[in-house]
């Protein structure tokens, strides 16, 4: 068994490594999250900013 304490960062870092893979998200969402969170800018505006990106690019086709 491995006892071993994760940090908060840890935990977060096996969170966004995986955030693609969860079932019933949209991997271009999963993919503008994970890049804000390796990038070090997961803020709520910039979020907001992403998906309104997202949304207008979807609108487009």
């Amino acid at each position: 068994m491995d006892n071993e304490i994760k940090s908060g960062k840890e935990i977060l870092d096996d969170f966004f490594k995986g955030v693609g893979e969860i079932e019933d998200v949209d991997p271009q969402v999963a993919a503008a999250i994970k890049k804000l969170y390796d990038d070090g800018k997961l803020t709520h505006t910039n979020l907001s900013n992403a998906l309104a990106a997202l949304r207008e690019g979807a609108g487009n086709d």
